[in-house]
């Protein structure tokens, strides 16, 4: 107990001193990091024969240096920080495969499709999932001294994005952090303003004796986005008295205030998601001693583990809120069939969870000296509490789950099978299986990976007639099944990428509020492809497209063809200073793109409107100067227009009646700090 109260007392206390360092060097170098010029007084007597000087030593950019490294959460690979600057996609909260409805932080959608597998409870609000931290991509950090990482993005319309990264390791066998993240839009249409704030402390500890290993996350989660329905009519876009798009009327929310300030984060007309997770994982093993003397007085103790036993406790928390303080009864009415006593009422609708879960596991290592091939068994019991529509309710879950991984020493073969079944409880008869097997060939021709998996899954909470987001469904619906398979084909010169998606009893909404669920089997094929392409010695293209097919009848719509392109001038001018600019192209072919739901915050398909856009273009300047990287874009070229005088107003479309931004100027800057 002393040990658990000492690491979470070190998790939640912190201090460091922020000195610059080189982006190469990071990555590159190793040992402990005095980056200060350091002054040295040569002042010398004439006996020794010394000059009367005071001078400066001038720093040893290769000796001042620090290693980083990280992994994620159930993974035995170790990483290095990235600091190429040639993608925008690290810098921006939105992957470029995604679409979003109008502004940095609004609801989004995959414009490549991948289907939501994962078997147990689920509450089914997955609109803002890439605005959230999560505990699957939460990086536990190995450093050699002081490392952090601040973030500042600037775009026009007053928006805003904060990061901020702190990690240390005060001891070679502790390490600890946190994470930040601020995400500000105004945005540029009534009641779209949108707030988000990620927050996550991480540690990890391990013994003296390398028996006992600790891991602590504590990861908080606020997303606050006002929703506008869709503008009235697309025309209005191209009415030249209303350039200033705050003039244009939307469906939700006209009754508010229009005000573009980045520090209003309020919403009367939209919804508010919170979510907190706490995650505390304890092992301890058993197995071979060893040590080794580092010198006179030094012992290093090495420990080869057998068997570790390890509990994992995890208590997290969710609340969904939609509002709107004055909503129109007829619209409520047309969209989700409620009836209001007044024209004019306030609609407050919310669900709430608490998940405590309990999980003991025995690992067993084959191979005492490789701990990347191992075989886990567990069990999982799981308790959650429910305040929805019919007032509190109580589930539990008994799960059970296994795992074998082998990463072999000549790291040339990776294989991992792992499975989970649902025994009993609220989510019985759940299941997942998965597995992967990759082998490295050499350098020239890389690696080839396979994968395969089924899940058997619940339905999200969402259909369930008992949630209090869904307003008129009685149906009981049957466990989605969806199984997938593929390959990825990764080298120097291309990577290639094949999936296979087939989808049973798939579970939708038909419109804003009835849900359904499609009988028959819908099949989605996949052929992706990336290739960076010379054309001079300092002149680049990335070219990447996908290629889906399904079913037109089917409810998921998916573009055919997505396609982005950079070209890009890119090269080292001076001593530190690496550059990358040029022009980013977007396109995806027309489709049937799906509709929004914003009480609800569900995509839902339609088969009445095409959207039809033109590519998106984009202007970038990319930099990095040692620890320093910034950029500058002109994002949406592709919206100028000369109709009734010029301007950027030839909007392309999310979804129905969700134009996107005109021009957008984007500004950023990132520094790299170690003590």
């Amino acid at each position: 107990m002393k040990k658990i109260l000492f690491f979470i007392a070190l998790i939640l206390s912190a201090s460091s001193v922020f000195a610059q360092i080189p982006g190469d060097i990071l990555k590159n170098r190793g040992g402990r990091v005095n980056n200060n010029t350091k002054r040295v007084d040569t002042t010398k007597n004439k006996n020794n024969n010394k000059l009367d000087t005071l001078g400066f030593e001038h720093r040893d950019d290769l000796k001042d240096s620090i290693a980083v490294s990280f992994r994620y959460l159930d993974s035995t690979r170790r990483n290095n920080i990235d600091s190429t600057i040639n993608d925008f996609d690290k810098y921006y909260s939105v992957p470029s495969s995604y679409q979003y409805l109008g502004n940095n932080g609004a609801a989004a959608f995959p414009l490549i499709f991948k289907p939501f597998s994962k078997a147990g409870w689920d509450a089914g609000f997955h609109a803002y999932d890439i605005y959230r931290f999560k505990l699957e991509d939460s990086k536990f950090y190995k450093t050699t001294g002081p490392f952090s990482m601040l973030g500042y993005q600037l775009a026009s319309g007053k928006e805003q994005m904060i990061q901020a990264l702190h990690t240390q390791s005060p001891r070679p066998n502790m390490n600890f952090g946190f994470e930040y993240r601020l995400i500000s839009a105004p945005g540029f249409f009534i009641t779209q303003n949108t707030s988000h704030n990620n927050v996550r402390f991480f540690g990890n500890y391990q013994g003296k004796r390398k028996r006992y290993n600790g891991y602590l996350l504590v990861i908080s989660n606020t997303i606050k986005a006002s929703e506008n329905g869709g503008i009235i009519a697309d025309s209005l876009l191209l009415n030249p008295n209303q350039k200033q798009r705050f003039t244009i009327p939307v469906k939700l929310g006209n009754a508010g205030i229009y005000s573009p300030n980045p520090l209003n984060s309020g919403v009367s007309t939209g919804n508010i998601y919170k979510d907190r997770t706490i995650f505390l994982r304890q092992s301890y093993d058993i197995g071979k001693r060893d040590s080794i003397m580092i010198n006179d007085s030094t012992k290093d103790y090495l420990f080869y583990p057998k068997l570790r036993v390890q509990h994992t406790i995890t208590s997290s928390s969710y609340d969904y809120t939609f509002k709107d303080k004055l909503a129109d009864s007829m619209l409520y009415k047309n969209w989700y069939g409620l009836n209001f006593g007044r024209k004019k009422d306030t609609i407050l609708i919310n669900e709430r969870w608490k998940i405590l879960t309990n999980d003991f596991s025995l690992i067993q290592f084959p191979d005492t000296k490789n701990s990347s091939q191992f075989l886990l068994a567990g069990a999982t019991l799981q308790t959650l509490n429910a305040s929805i529509k019919s007032g509190s309710k109580n589930f539990y879950n008994v799960m059970l789950h296994g795992e074998y991984r082998n990463r072999t020493k000549n790291k040339l073969w990776d294989v991992l099978l792992k499975g989970e079944f649902y025994l009993n409880g609220f989510n019985s008869g759940d299941y997942s299986v998965y597995g992967t097997i990759s082998r490295f060939f050499n350098k020239k021709f890389g690696d080839i990976k396979l994968y395969f998996n089924n899940v058997n899954r619940s339905p999200s909470f969402i259909f369930d007639n008992r949630s209090s987001f869904n307003l008129a469904n009685n149906n009981s619906l049957k466990k989605e099944n969806i199984t997938s398979f593929g390959a990825t084909a990764s080298n120097p010169f291309f990577q290639l990428r094949f999936n296979n998606y087939l989808l049973n009893n798939y579970a939708y909404f038909t419109d804003y509020y009835h849900s359904s669920q499609y009988s028959k089997p819908i099949n989605i094929i996949q052929i992706s492809g990336f290739k960076k392409i010379k054309i001079t010695k300092k002149i680049s293209w990335y070219a990447d497209a996908t290629v889906q097919q399904t079913d037109k009848i089917a409810p998921v719509k998916l573009p055919f063809i997505f396609t982005r392109s950079r070209i890009a001038y890119e090269g080292s001018l001076y001593k530190n200073l690496t550059l990358s600019t040029g022009i980013e192209i977007r396109y995806y072919t027309p489709f049937k793109a799906n509709n929004y739901s914003p009480l609800n915050g569900q995509f839902v398909p339609q088969d009445t409107v095409v959207i039809k856009n033109l590519p998106d273009v984009a202007a970038f300047l990319q930099f990095r100067i040692k620890g320093f990287s910034g950029f500058l874009r002109a994002e949406n070229l592709n919206t100028a227009s000369l109709q009734n005088g010029f301007g950027f107003v030839n909007n392309n479309f999310a979804a129905p009646h969700y134009p996107t931004q005109g021009l957008m100027i984007r500004f950023g800057v990132r520094w790299w700090f170690v003590n």
